[in-house]
């Protein structure tokens, strides 16, 4: 039976919800239960035919959507981040990306026997990993802080410089088609690049005054970026075939670079959208693979998985880490970690669609490679590579690390206690001053919140062992809460007080805020500090133990514990400090006594 056209778009949206909430539940990347999902409804169950369903009006809803994709990719990559970055990393970026899409096109033109020019796309395509696949796995694997940062960094900035580059091979492989000589391929490739960067740069400069001289008013900047976006798009792809994805990129690179234009509400949004458009998308390009193509390759597809996997991968890490302080452990687990992910499969779709509308031979196979590349990758290494990092010694074994949201005056000055104790702390907050008065002190901290998308993909939780939400305002307490619960577990993540209980608050609104004592509220504490108590760390012994402490310091208020093995636990009034500790106390008056 044939299904209505508005009950299939249901299924669509409400499938891109089951593979997204299973991908939460079961902590892994989002990319394996919408390809799971996406083929179960297409070739398999034959409910969904997306070529039947949108029938010409596909291409323009994949051409739009990956545009957005890569607006959103394209905001992340600032320069002066890039400048920051290590020798590894931009080794990766430069020739180790090129090394990989040399081995990979040669793979597939050798092993497959593809044309060289779908061979160099395929290449292309899969150059890039991206931290939709890279953020789910380290939190898995937990890696020592060498691997993690160079994976989380090559994940982030391989996303816009690979987009770009791949755009690139495109267009001179469209323009070549369409070119009766090298003087002409030239002159069409040129066009095709300058009315990209053109188009990019203008709306770009455009937007980014607006946004600046407060042109638009708030609740109109997000609707105003996304037109202007699809706007680029439109206008560059009439002046020049294939350029709009071009001038989107470097539409996002500009709003991402230019001086005193706040782009964090933005990136919030894009997120959110680009989230509901890469999981529909991807079922609807899952469900439009053929299966049968995909087997009636055989043996020489998996041959080409090995080449990706212990040829191109290896080879790429070699170079790019010659002369490091990697060891040769840490260097192994970088040639094994490299997953492909949603982007090339969008990526690679549109430019299928592209050439086969331009009557390509041979465009249907792209697709089925990079596929099948991105299910060998992902599928290979989430499996193995926590029990490879074990096998090398690479692997953090206990995490001890606090995040803490919130980087107010509260939440910096126990930040700042904390480190004391020597353990490692990171702070998150989306208001810029305290931002900026925390990076001020020397406190490694996240701008924006913590339980967003974006913080998701970014946010190093490699060495985070428990979660403390610090934040005046309660519902981001409760926010953080939630999200982090599922992560960590629900006794690892606490929450402070915001203020006195009240009959009004039911249980469910206050059922998380459980750092410390009743009467110790984030209010409390705020003017404790602001009337010039201190937050004190005093070791703790057989010799001077809980009484002595109490007798010595009526006016302290503990906040923590550390135990000898390194673990934190949080006081209360109902709880006395194991001997020996270290503890750590807001002291209302100066005859504290500390060591």
């Amino acid at each position: 039976m044939e299904l209505p056209v508005p009950f299939l778009l249901v299924i669509i949206a409400i499938a891109s919800l089951l593979a997204q909430w299973l991908a939460w539940g079961l902590r892994i990347p989002a990319i394996l239960p919408l390809l799971l999902i996406g083929v179960g409804l297409g070739p398999v169950l034959h409910i969904l035919q997306p070529d039947l369903l949108f029938g010409p009006l596909l291409f323009p809803l994949v051409s739009l959507a990956v545009a957005i994709i890569l607006f959103e990719g394209a905001l992340t990559l600032r320069f002066d981040e890039i400048r920051g970055l290590g020798g590894v990393v931009r080794n990766l970026v430069t020739v180790g990306m090129l090394i990989t899409f040399a081995v990979i096109s040669l793979a597939c033109w050798g092993i497959l026997g593809l044309t060289p020019q779908i061979s160099a796309l395929i290449g292309a395509v899969t150059v890039v990993t991206g931290p939709t696949v890279i953020a789910p796995l380290m939190r898995v694997v937990r890696p020592t802080a060498g691997i993690n940062q160079v994976l989380r960094w090559e994940g982030i900035v391989i996303d816009p410089v690979g987009a770009i580059f791949t755009l690139l091979v495109f267009e001179f492989i469209t323009a070549h088609e369409t070119s009766s000589g090298g003087f002409h391929l030239l002159m069409t490739l040129a066009q095709t690049l300058a009315v990209g960067l053109a188009s990019g740069a203008i709306f770009g400069f455009l937007l980014g005054n607006a946004l600046k001289r407060g042109w638009l008013p708030g609740y109109l900047q997000n609707f105003a970026v996304l037109a202007i976006v699809l706007l680029t798009f439109g206008l560059s792809n009439a002046l020049a075939d294939e350029s709009g994805l071009m001038a989107v990129t470097v539409l996002g690179i500009w709003l991402a670079n230019m001086k005193e234009v706040e782009t964090t509400d933005i990136v919030e949004f894009k997120e959110e959208l680009s989230a509901i458009l890469l999981s529909a998308l991807f079922i609807i390009l899952a469900a439009r693979l053929d299966i049968q193509a995909l087997w009636a390759m055989g043996w020489p597809l998996l041959g080409l998985l090995l080449m990706v996997q212990f040829v191109a991968r290896p080879l790429c890490i070699l170079v790019s880490t010659y002369g490091s302080s990697l060891s040769w452990r840490e260097k192994l687990l970088l040639c094994w970690i490299a997953p492909r992910g949603i982007v090339a499969a969008a990526v690679s779709s549109l430019f299928a669609l592209t050439l086969q509308k331009d009557g390509y031979d041979g465009a249907d196979q792209l697709v089925t490679v990079v596929f099948a590349i991105i299910i060998g990758t992902v599928v290979l290494q989430s499996l193995t590579s926590g029990w490879l990092a074990r096998l090398l010694g690479v692997q953090q074994r206990k995490p001890r690390g606090i995040l803490i949201v919130g980087a107010n005056t509260v939440a910096r000055t126990l930040a700042l206690a904390l480190k004391k104790l020597d353990i490692p702390v990171q702070l998150s907050d989306n208001s810029w001053e305290y931002y900026r008065l925390a990076r001020m002190a020397g406190l490694p901290t996240w701008y924006g919140n913590a339980w967003s998308e974006h913080a998701e993909n970014y946010l190093n939780l490699s060495d985070t062992r428990q979660v403390i939400a610090l934040s005046p305002n309660r519902h981001q307490n409760a926010l953080a809460v939630l999200h982090f619960k599922h992560i960590f577990g629900e006794n690892r993540v606490f929450s402070i007080r915001t203020g006195q209980e009240t009959k009004g608050r039911s249980e469910k609104e206050t059922r998380h805020e459980r750092l410390f004592d009743k009467d110790v509220t984030w209010a409390r504490l705020s003017s404790l500090l602001a009337k010039g108590a201190a937050v004190k760390v005093t070791r703790l012994n057989e010799n001077f133990g809980w009484e002595d402490y109490l007798k010595a310091n009526p006016g302290a208020t503990p906040l923590f514990a550390q135990k000898e093995d390194g673990v934190l636990m949080t006081m209360n009034s109902h709880l006395t400090p194991p001997l020996p500790c270290t503890l750590v106390a807001i002291v209302e008056n100066e005859k504290s006594t500390s060591s």
